[in-house]
């Protein structure tokens, strides 16, 4: 395990090309849900300029306009101009109902015995991380783009920088010595503006710094130092930005959902599932064991795998990995997340009442992790970042 390295975690706002086509995937997931809590989708999109293709397999159990609620999202991310709009672009669809599932399930009413027979469709290594870098657990270089990423968003959508087109992207790089966070390294934002007139890229440079970078760091207790490399728009001015300037697709900002490639995640997309994917839900489960192990102070560091394979309830494997921080074998740990967690499809599904979030929050849920990360939200009410088992350790 290495002391003394320097890392970099990139984030990405909302109105970034691949989590835009996240936005809209995880919004049509919340529609079909909030209709029927059972309902069965699956929906990808891609979009370019001036348009958005949507992909999805569903069940026709619930009426869903999958093109005005691209639209809507579009609108509420804030392309209005002309080279992007979401009351202009194309929008096309690629539809397929499902057949009906003869292995429908209500996991509310299902004795244990009845879980152990609900089999995952779907063969996937998923994996949670946590440590003690922040307050969230989370590492402190994904940690800080992500502040940087919405903070660069909030300056936009509150008119403080009217001129901000919605792309943007952040990136940290944290110098550790000993294993241990030890200074800001460097401090990158590439911010996209409407127009090449106003204002220059001193202005912009200026106004980033004074409202994005320094309220991100100013309650840090690691902060830029007069050796931190800050970059801002180092190539120029980004006019507009967004699916006029470069393609999206969904789920290929893994490393930005997760950890920030800080630690391993599965190569899967995390948004535009409904909860019967395993994919999707088994990391949440996964990262719930990772951080009850680290808030247990059992561990500094906490890397959780799962691996499941078709036609079985339970993974075919649980592994941990405390990096050498661990105060107990590494092996004891995974015996005991086997005996006292439920892994289970069903099981995650019931426990953290996956089906039903979309409904009992305001404008839906899923939507709400597809941009800033799945994991480590501590502006979210996310029932995998409980730590309510710590006492098992």
């Amino acid at each position: 395990m290495k002391k003394n390295f320097v890392f970099t975690s990139e984030s990405v706002t909302e109105g970034h090309p691949d989590k835009l086509c996240d936005l809209i995937s995880d919004a049509i997931v919340d529609r079909f849900l909030q209709q029927d809590p059972y309902s069965r989708v699956i929906t990808e999109c891609a979009v370019s300029t001036g348009i958005v293709f949507v992909a999805a397999r569903f069940e026709p159990n619930a009426n869903v306009d999958f093109t005005n609620v691209a639209r809507q999202v579009i609108g509420r991310v804030g392309y209005d101009r002309f080279e992007f709009n979401g009351k202009t672009c194309s929008i096309l669809t690629s539809l397929r109902e499902l057949p009906p599932d003869k292995d429908r399930f209500d996991e509310k009413n299902l004795s244990d015995a009845e879980i152990e027979q609900i089999p995952v469709k779907n063969i996937v290594n998923v994996f949670g991380f946590a440590c003690r870098q922040t307050s969230s657990m989370m590492p402190l270089p994904i940690w800080l783009a992500h502040k940087l990423a919405k903070q660069l968003t909030h300056v936009k959508l509150q008119n403080i920088l009217p001129y901000l087109a919605p792309d943007g992207k952040t990136q940290v790089g944290i110098e550790y010595r000993n294993s241990k966070a030890y200074r800001i390294h460097s401090i990158s934002v590439i911010a996209s503006q409407n127009s090449p007139s106003k204002p220059d890229l001193n202005r912009l440079q200026d106004d980033i710094r004074t409202t994005v970078i320094d309220p991100v760091f100013q309650d840090e207790e690691i902060r830029p130092d007069a050796q931190t490399r800050i970059f801002i728009n180092p190539d120029g001015l980004v006019i507009g930005g967004g699916p006029a300037l470069h393609a999206g697709v969904t789920g290929r900002k893994n490393d930005v959902d997760t950890y920030g490639e800080y630690a391993k995640h599965s190569g899967s997309a995390l948004s535009g599932k409904d909860p019967i994917r395993i994919d999707r839900i088994g990391a949440y489960a996964a990262r719930y064991a990772a951080k009850n192990i680290v808030a247990a102070g059992i561990a500094d560091e906490c890397e959780v795998q799962l691996s499941y394979s078709i036609g079985l309830a339970r993974p075919v494997s649980i592994q941990v990995e405390t990096f050498g921080t661990g105060k107990v074998a590494d092996e004891d740990i995974a015996k005991l997340l086997e005996q006292h967690f439920d892994f289970r499809l069903a099981g995650i599904i019931k426990q953290f009442n996956l089906r039903f979030l979309p409904s009992l929050t305001k404008d839906g849920f899923y939507k709400q992790l597809a941009a800033y990360g799945h994991v480590g939200r501590i502006d979210l009410n996310l029932p995998w970042e409980v730590t309510d088992k710590m006492e098992i350790f």
